[in-house]
């Protein structure tokens, strides 16, 4: 007898014969990964495929999917834990999904500090809805910057020993490493960090591509939509390390009412607002892994955003989405990652709020909704090792399946 995800996915518009598809994107924070999620929905989109998006984090209220659902797109959101430590919420946003808008292709999202998600997610998706989809290669997506002072071929603000742990680890596993943001770096440094990226994970295909400036994306997407995931041995990770590594980060998300007696520049607010809270966060010498927000203008057209993001300490916060017009109020989302007390995150983001808001006459800020921690340690639903691979069965004692 089916499971009910399968009983979904082999019950909507597709032939019987055929299966859904499953892509999972990930990598670490502020590699890109978002931007990469919309241009490939869109390219599918324009071959006359439907497309469900699947995204993730520690805690709810994701800038993420407001984007995402803001481009037109079926949108879940899986809150409270990366993938591995959410299977089962994460087969339930697949099924609805697949009730609602009939997906040909997912595409899902993990969070960024989530690692090990061949043995905790692809695994058991295909061991136990194998006959109602197909899994793309696992593509891991790399800020190049960011690499390149990992690796130590460059110096510059970077994360401590067992943060850089995730960031190596997620790459181990990947079938496809894309250097993303390839435009950020020149072809020498490129091709050092390619170098390096194919020594250190010598089973992955490198790519290189920029998904904002839209090159380099059609070998990865053909890529993801022809080829199965390779079987192999899941890697050996220490969840000690993995824990110690997340409980690093601090988190924050928040949700903030803007209201203006006169009409303000909301661009120019975000702008400010990024600069004010990475100058305190400097100032206490936390080292940012992404921080991004979204404003939704009450006067503005359905799905209309502004939208930042920053993605070190050291860098300039860049405009995604730009409002056209002036506006009195909306509604800001804020997500803030980084090596840091999750305390000094939140007063970062108050004081920043307070400081911008001065800068615009009639202006006030609301802070609605906060939410500030470390991540917990990661226990994942399910686990595959070689035996269950193998036997294609169930959990056995000593075969790595937690």
């Amino acid at each position: 007898m089916l499971q009910p995800f399968a009983h979904v996915l082999l019950s909507s518009t597709l032939p019987m014969s055929s299966k859904a598809r499953y892509i999972m994107i990930g990598g670490f924070l502020g590699a890109g990964k978002t931007t990469t999620v919309g241009r490939l929905a869109r390219h599918l989109s324009a071959q006359g495929l439907k497309v469900g998006l699947i995204t993730n984090d520690q805690a709810g209220g994701l800038v993420d999917t407001k984007l995402l659902r803001g481009q037109g797109y079926a949108t879940e959101e899986i809150a409270g834990g990366c993938f591995c430590c959410r299977f089962n919420t994460l087969v339930d946003a697949a099924s609805k999904l697949a009730n609602e808008a009939k997906p040909d292709v997912f595409i899902a999202e993990p969070v960024g500090s989530c690692t090990d998600l061949v043995a905790t997610v692809t695994y058991p998706l295909r061991r136990m809805y194998g006959d109602a989809f197909t899994i793309a290669p696992l593509s891991v997506l790399v800020d190049p910057v960011r690499a390149r002072r990992v690796f130590g071929l460059d110096q510059g603000g970077s994360f401590s020993t067992k943060v850089a742990y995730i960031f190596k680890k997620q790459l181990e596993e990947a079938d496809i490493i894309v250097i993303s943001k390839s435009d950020l770096i020149e072809e020498a440094q490129r091709e050092e960090l390619r170098e390096v990226l194919a020594r250190e994970f010598p089973l992955a295909k490198i790519v290189t591509a920029s998904p904002r400036q839209e090159t380099g994306l059609d070998e990865l997407f053909a890529s993801l939509m022809t080829n199965e995931q390779a079987r192999r041995n899941p890697m050996a990770v220490d969840y000690e390390v993995y824990a110690d590594g997340e409980a690093l980060l601090g988190w924050l998300n928040a949700t903030v009412t803007l209201k203006s007696d006169d009409e303000f520049d909301a661009n120019a607010f975000l702008k400010q607002l990024a600069s004010a809270v990475q100058a305190r966060l400097l100032r206490d010498g936390a080292e940012i892994a992404h921080f991004k927000m979204t404003f939704s203008p009450d006067d503005g057209i359905a799905g209309e955003l502004a939208s930042i993001n920053l993605v070190r300490s050291d860098y300039v916060a860049e405009l995604g989405m730009e409002l056209d017009e002036p506006t009195t109020g909306g509604q800001l989302i804020a997500n803030l990652r980084a090596e840091a007390d999750p305390a000094a995150l939140m007063e970062a983001v108050k004081e920043g709020l307070a400081e911008t808001t001065l800068q615009f006459f009639g202006l006030k800020a609301t802070l609605d909704h906060h939410e500030h921690f470390r991540p917990g340690k990661p226990t994942p639903t399910h686990r595959d090792g070689e035996v269950v691979m193998e036997t294609k069965g169930g959990c056995k004692p000593g075969s790595g399946c937690c």
